[in-house]
């Protein structure tokens, strides 16, 4: 029997790859992105309490009518937007399935979608899978701000769509108002559709700010805003996620939605929904930022390079041209199998992998497990 090629990608994930290989070898993981530590009980009493309560069956189509609405006054008191829950949002099982939808209700064989890189792996095998040619354009490392300049120069009659990432996995990078309104200036005049993927949103540090897409209101009709609910609330088994779009994008992706999945884990939905419209929530944005500066003062005892703390999410990424000149794929597996830390090489998320001795670390843990990692990556030596 032969079966369709349907993305260039081979075997699986780096994630997958890199998990596993922790599992091999009692390794410390620090590569994939998932919390070790638990949700916040409320959320979890609320998930008892909906099936309790009898939400055990399917929901509509675009997601249970009160999670809509909690997520359009989410979003006007974060954000000071105005969203239309019936026509606007669409709950989605997961950040990854939605954009996976987004791309196929307007992609066709031969559209080309600019990915600026490095980027998150599922974009080209989304974009692969539809017909359509994935169009790299590389941030500038190791600061992965954008060249305005090569954007403009990847843009041809072909370009369909762009996709975008802030704050950026894998890098802590956080677009500026300047970026938002640099890209407004390149996509006037044209038919290019923006999907920003804002799982990260609410997980910024410092002085930053997230700027949602949503905010600028000439990109605004012209894009896919993806959100996802497992990033912020430290639940990525839950797959829950949404996206937000003018009515119009709504109704193409909604066309999609409906034939793959129609319905979203209902009990999930209703603890949701209820949980957005408690009075007050805890302090992500405090909690992830202690986190990040509590690495960042243990990293100070190891020989790696911090280039730049992360900005947002909760990936940091070093440099170690003091230990090694290994490609950074080789570099990953000997630090996993040779000091017990598994993390992730930067070149898995370039389509021509390119690697600039750059790796990821997620500090999305529990303090003892950041503190037994960097007491094994203390051993390390600089010797290059």
């Amino acid at each position: 029997m032969k079966l369709p090629q349907k993305h260039t990608a081979k075997g699986t994930t780096i994630f997958t790859v890199m998990s596993a290989l922790a599992n091999e070898y009692n390794a410390i993981n620090l590569s994939q992105g998932f919390p070790d530590f638990p949700v916040d009980p409320m959320l979890g009493d609320l998930l008892a309490e909906a099936v309790q309560k009898g939400f055990n069956q399917y929901s509509p189509m675009a997601g249970l009518p009160m999670l809509r609405e909690a997520i359009a006054n989410d979003f006007k008191k974060r954000y000071n937007v105005s969203v239309n829950a019936d026509t606007e949002v669409t709950v989605t099982p997961g950040a990854t399935y939605a954009i996976y939808t987004a791309f196929t209700s307007i992609l066709q064989a031969g559209d080309e979608v600019i990915v600026l890189e490095p980027a998150y792996d599922s974009y080209k095998p989304n974009i692969e899978t539809n017909g359509a040619k994935v169009v790299p354009v590389s941030l500038v490392a190791p600061t992965y701000h954008v060249d305005w300049q090569k954007v403009k120069d990847a843009i041809t009659d072909k370009t369909k769509a762009i996709i975008i990432n802030t704050p950026h996995n894998p890098t802590g990078a956080v677009w500026n108002q300047q970026d938002w309104d640099t890209l407004a200036d390149i996509l006037r005049d044209t038919d290019i559709v923006l999907l920003s993927d804002e799982v990260y949103e609410q997980i910024v540090f410092d002085d930053e700010q997230h700027i949602s897409v949503l905010q600028h209101e000439e990109l605004r009709q012209r894009s896919f805003a993806i959100f996802s609910f497992g990033k912020v609330y430290h639940n990525t088994g839950w797959k829950m996620g949404f996206c937000i779009a003018p009515p119009e994008l709504s109704s193409a992706f909604r066309s999609i939605h409906q034939f793959l999945c129609f319905s979203v884990n209902t009990p999930a939905q209703y603890a949701l929904a209820q949980y957005l419209s408690q009075p007050v929530l805890p302090d992500i944005r405090g909690m992830f930022q202690k986190k990040r500066d509590f690495f960042l003062d243990l990293l100070k005892d190891t020989p790696f390079t911090v280039h730049n703390p992360s900005k947002g999410s909760y990936f940091q990424t070093v440099g170690y041209e003091k230990i090694s000149d290994m490609p950074d794929s080789e570099f990953t597996q000997w630090l996993t199998k040779e000091y017990g830390v598994a993390t992730i090489p930067i070149s898995a998320f370039y389509n021509n992998h390119q690697d600039d001795k750059i790796i990821r670390f997620c500090f999305a843990k529990k303090e003892e497990t950041l503190e037994q990692a960097v007491a094994k990556l203390s051993a390390l030596t600089a010797t290059v």
